[in-house]
């Protein structure tokens, strides 16, 4: 088997994220204690892609079996136990690129999270250190404060109005004025959520304490949320789905993720030129968007054990759940993801794509991304490159990335002239983005030759050794 010893580590959203995961692996946790901590405390410092009342999906490689495997722990639809009085959606429109873009926020639009349980049946199945120990760094985290990066200012800015619609006024423009780079992010309440989490467990948010400030606040602001909802929730352990690509294995979640079939749709691009490589790309990325925030952070420990955790919030219903500073999902205002039939205790749609990537001599690498219907095209470019073309895991993530949406591709600075011309010679319109943005999905990576994070989300990577 591969020795992972001294490449061990964690990719993240955030450098707090970053660090909690390698304290924790420092410590001898395995990846999921290393992961489950990570996850809570980019619930803390990455409040503006996602929170503790959102779901997610991860995957887990076990080293010793030689065998992955998804966890689903995405948000599922209320309504269980009789429908309590309906608020109405509120309607917001969020300037996402170049035009405002149409949302639906407010309680109405919070289903049930999945987040809590989710990182406590991780933890179970495959964590060794105590569960109260998990949670310290995010207490600790929300008790001084985390610095705001320049890419989550950026961010907060574009979503100021579900942000700062309610409580959350208090917390991302205290003064009257929005947070900006360098500023601290302060959220008291959180100290007392994590406290709660390890004091109580991931039941606090199904028939604890937070599920009682969670059901009072449905009930004052009409909500969908009951509690039947919550006894209910479970998170579930499901098989992957693989495929083969450039000598190695890969797998990763199905469905609406589609990372398989664009894989499948690739041929070599090692030899190609960048014009040929870029309508390669295009053409097996040829989507439709969706617009969800999201945080994704990778880990492998030192026995070659690996976990990618994926988990969102939406943009946030506007909604904090008072005295814990919990910030409610907006997944039922997700258009997108409204497919199919929407039973009360059927779980949502979901593009997330949590992957391993291995061979016959073990794991070769980790990966995820955030970003909707970008993440596929961030996590398709980023394997790509390191496993077709060779390049080391921040270079693939560092490089300027596509995006076709409809007739349109969108592009990242960095390109050369004759991509663009050969894009638009097959009909496409270019859109030239000024900057490497988050719109183009948040990646994380650990391989064995070393670890990547991406800059669009001012996200850090740190190995063990």
């Amino acid at each position: 088997m591969r020795c992972w010893e001294y490449a061990a580590g964690i990719a993240a959203g955030h450098p707090e994220t970053a660090r909690a995961g390698l304290e924790i692996l420092a410590e001898g946790g395995t990846a999921a204690d290393a992961a489950a901590a990570a996850t809570m405390v980019s619930c803390v410092a990455e409040t503006v892609m996602t929170g503790i009342a959102g779901g997610g999906h991860a995957i887990w490689w076990d080293a010793r079996s030689g065998r992955a495997e998804l966890l689903d722990f995405f948000v599922s639809v209320p309504g269980l136990g009789g429908r309590r009085p309906q608020s109405a959606p509120i309607e917001i429109a969020i300037p996402f690129g170049e035009e405002p873009v149409p949302y639906s926020v407010g309680i109405a639009t919070c289903a049930v999270p999945g987040v809590p349980v989710g990182l406590d049946a991780l933890w179970n199945r495959h964590g060794s250190l105590p569960w109260a120990r998990l949670c310290e760094p995010a207490i600790s985290a929300a008790m001084r404060g985390v610095e705001v990066p320049s890419a989550h200012a950026s961010c907060l800015e574009m979503l100021e109005p579900v942000m700062t619609m309610r409580e959350g006024a208090g917390i991302y423009a205290p003064g009257d004025r929005l947070l900006r780079p360098g500023d601290l992010l302060r959220q008291p309440g959180l100290v007392r959520t994590f406290e709660l989490l390890a004091d109580e467990g991931a039941a606090t948010f199904y028939r604890g304490t937070v599920a009682k400030e969670l059901l009072a606040l449905m009930d004052e602001r009409g909500g969908r949320v009951t509690a039947a909802d919550l006894a209910a929730y479970t998170a579930r352990w499901r098989p992957p789905v693989s495929c083969a690509y450039a000598s190695t294995r890969v797998h990763t979640r199905g469905g609406m993720a589609g990372v398989v079939e664009t894989l499948q749709r690739l041929c070599s691009m090692k030899a190609l030129t960048p014009a040929d490589r870029a309508l390669v790309v295009v053409r097996a990325l040829a989507s439709v968007d969706l617009d969800g925030h999201t945080t994704n952070l990778t880990v492998v420990d030192v026995h070659g054990n690996a976990c990618v955790v994926t988990t969102s919030l939406g943009l946030g219903s506007g909604d904090f759940i008072p005295g814990l500073d919990v910030h409610l999902n907006s997944m039922l205002g997700e258009s997108e993801l409204l497919v199919g039939d929407l039973e009360p205790g059927g779980r949502m749609q979901s593009m997330m794509a949590p992957t391993v990537v291995v061979d016959d001599a073990g794991l070769v690498l980790a990966a995820g991304s955030a970003g909707g219907s970008r993440l596929r095209s961030a996590l398709v470019q980023v394997l790509a490159g390191i496993l077709d073309e060779g390049i080391s895991p921040q270079d693939a993530v560092d490089r300027p990335r596509l995006h076709p949406a409809g007739n349109v591709v969108h592009a990242e600075p960095g390109f050369a002239e004759e991509v663009y011309d050969a894009i638009e010679a097959h009909g496409y319109r270019v859109n030239r983005w000024r900057e490497l943005h988050h719109y183009f999905g948040g990646t994380s990576v650990v391989a064995a030759n070393g670890a990547g994070a991406d800059p669009r989300r001012s996200g850090l990577s740190l190995t063990l050794g």
